[in-house]
C-alpha cells in the first residue's frame, strides 16, 4: 500500500500512539522518517527508537511525564505534498516562545527550527510539536 504522505502517517502514528499511551509504535522505515525521529529523540519527545533494516520497520519508544502523561501535547503537519510551506532562516516561526519544535527539511539535512536559525539555512516547514 503507498500512502500519498507518509510524514504525515508517521505525525499520526506518533499522536495516536502517545494520546492511547503505547509504550511504542512500528513505522515504515525511510530515511527522511528516521531523521525526523532523530530530531525528535534530541528535543526530548522520543525517548528512542530502533532500525530493522530486513523487514524495513522502526519502532519508536514514546516518552512520557510524570503520571504517564504524554509529552507531546500537539503535533501539526505544516507542509503537504499538495501546498509546500517555504520559510527563509529570519522567518522560521518559534513555538510557544521557543517550547515548542520546529523541523524543518533544509539543504543541510532534516534540522530543528533553533539549528536552522543558527546555521542561518531556510527550508520546507514540515511539522511542528508542542
Amino acid at each position: 500500500m503507498s500512502l500519498s504522505d507518509p510524514i504525515a502517517d508517521l505525525l499520526t502514528r506518533i499522536r495516536n500512539g502517545a494520546r492511547a499511551k503505547h509504550r511504542y509504535i512500528d513505522v515504515r522505515l525511510t530515511k527522511v522518517k528516521t531523521n525526523i525521529v532523530k530530531v525528535f529523540q534530541q528535543a526530548g519527545f522520543v525517548d528512542n527508537f530502533l532500525l530493522d533494516e530486513e523487514k524495513k520497520r522502526m519502532r519508536i519508544f514514546l516518552k512520557y511525564a510524570e503520571g504517564r502523561e504524554a509529552l507531546v501535547e500537539q503535533l501539526v503537519r505544516i507542509s503537504s505534498p499538495s501546498l509546500r510551506r517555504y520559510v527563509g532562516y529570519k522567518e522560521i516561526p518559534r513555538i510557544d516562545g521557543g517550547m515548542g519544535l520546529v523541523v524543518l527539511s533544509t539543504p543541510k539535512g532534516i534540522l530543528d527550527g533553533k539549528t536552522a536559525r543558527a546555521l542561518k539555512v531556510g527550508g520546507e516547514l514540515l511539522c511542528f510539536v508542542r
